[in-house]
C-alpha cells in the first residue's frame, strides 16, 4: 500500500520526467530531433540523462549536412562531429572527423613519407591540380608525367626522367607534383635539393650521413633537384651520386633530375679536371642517367619574375 508521503514522491518524480521530455522534444523546432531521438531505439526514460549530448549531436549533424568547407566549421571541435553510439544497450557519445578534416589529415600524413630535403616551400607542396597547363611548351611533359603514373600504379615498369630547360621554367614543381601524387598512395618519395644535400652529407657523419644517404638511394621515389649546380668533387660524383643511381639501376627504382644542363653539359660538369680518368667516370654517370632515363627538355616562360 502506497502511503500519501510515497505518493507525492511518485508525483514529483513523474513531474520530473515530464518536464525532462518537454526539454527533450519541445525545444525542437521541427519533427527532426524527435525523429532523430526516436531512433536511436532506448527508452525515453533514460535518455532523459543526456539531453544535452543530444542536442549536440543532433545539432553538429545538421551542421556537417550543410558545411561546405573546414574553415566554416560550426561545431564545436573544428573537423569533428559528436556522435551517439550504442554498445550493450547503453548509449556513448565519440568525436568522428569529417571528409574534409580526413582530407587535411592525409595531406599531412602523406608528407610522412616523403623525405624533403631543403626544397621550398612551393616544392613541398606542389600538387598536380595546380599545375600551370596553359604553356603549350609544357604539353609533352605533362602528357609524360601522365602516362608514367598511369603505368607506375599499373606496376609497368618505367623509366624515370631527365628534365633539362632554361631557369625559373618549373621543372622542379612538375616533377615534385607528380612524386607527390604518387606518395599519397603510400610510396615512400624523396625530393632533394641535390647542392645542398651534399654540403650536408659532407658535414655529417655516423648515423647522420647514413639515414639521408640511404633514404635518397633507397626511396621508391628520389628527384635530384638541380645537379649541375653544385660543385664537383671525386667523392660527390664516385662515393655519393655514382652508388645512389647504381642501386636505383639495379632495383630499377625510378629517378628523376632537373637541371640547367643538357646531358652533355652535365657530363663536361662531372669530369671535373678533364683527365681521362676523370672523363671515364664522367661518362659512366651519364650512361646509367641515359639507360635508366627519358630525356625531356623545357624552354619556357621565367616563372619566378
Amino acid at each position: 500500500m502506497i502511503n500519501a508521503k510515497d505518493k507525492i514522491y511518485e508525483n514529483v518524480k513523474k513531474n520530473k520526467l515530464n518536464d525532462l521530455r518537454v526539454e527533450l522534444f519541445k525545444e525542437k523546432k521541427d519533427d527532426d530531433f524527435k525523429l532523430f531521438v526516436e531512433e536511436i531505439g532506448l527508452k525515453d526514460d533514460y535518455l532523459m540523462k543526456y539531453t544535452s549530448l543530444l542536442k549536440q549531436c543532433y545539432l553538429e549533424k545538421e551542421n556537417c549536412n550543410n558545411c561546405k568547407g573546414l574553415s566554416l566549421c560550426k561545431n564545436e571541435v573544428q573537423g569533428c562531429q559528436l556522435t551517439n553510439i550504442i554498445v550493450d544497450n547503453e548509449i556513448n557519445f565519440e568525436y568522428k572527423t569529417c571528409k574534409y578534416k580526413n582530407k587535411l589529415l592525409k595531406d599531412i600524413n602523406y608528407m610522412k613519407d616523403n623525405y624533403l630535403f631543403s626544397v621550398a616551400r612551393e616544392i613541398r607542396n606542389a600538387k598536380m591540380k595546380d599545375i600551370y597547363t596553359d604553356d603549350k611548351n609544357r604539353v609533352e611533359v605533362i602528357k609524360w608525367m601522365t602516362n608514367f603514373i598511369k603505368c607506375y600504379r599499373s606496376n609497368k615498369e618505367v623509366k624515370g626522367l631527365y628534365f633539362n630547360g632554361n631557369f625559373g621554367s618549373g621543372k622542379s614543381y612538375l616533377i615534385s607534383a607528380m612524386i607527390n601524387e604518387l606518395v599519397k598512395d603510400g610510396k615512400k618519395g624523396a625530393l632533394v635539393y641535390y647542392p645542398e644535400f651534399l654540403r650536408s652529407l659532407k658535414a655529417s657523419f655516423g648515423k647522420d650521413f647514413d639515414e639521408q644517404f640511404e633514404y635518397a638511394k633507397k626511396a621508391d621515389l628520389l628527384l635530384l633537384d638541380d645537379i649541375g649546380a653544385e660543385n664537383v668533387t671525386p667523392w660527390s660524383r664516385d662515393e655519393i651520386l655514382g652508388p645512389i643511381l647504381q642501386y636505383r639501376m639495379d632495383e630499377k627504382l625510378p629517378t628523376f633530375f632537373t637541371s640547367n644542363l643538357t646531358l652533355n653539359e652535365l657530363e663536361l660538369h662531372l669530369s671535373i679536371q678533364g683527365s681521362n680518368v676523370d672523363k671515364l667516370k664522367s661518362k659512366r654517370i651519364i650512361e646509367r642517367i641515359k639507360y635508366t632515363c627519358d630525356e625531356i627538355k623545357l624552354i619556357s616562360k621565367n616563372q619566378r619574375r
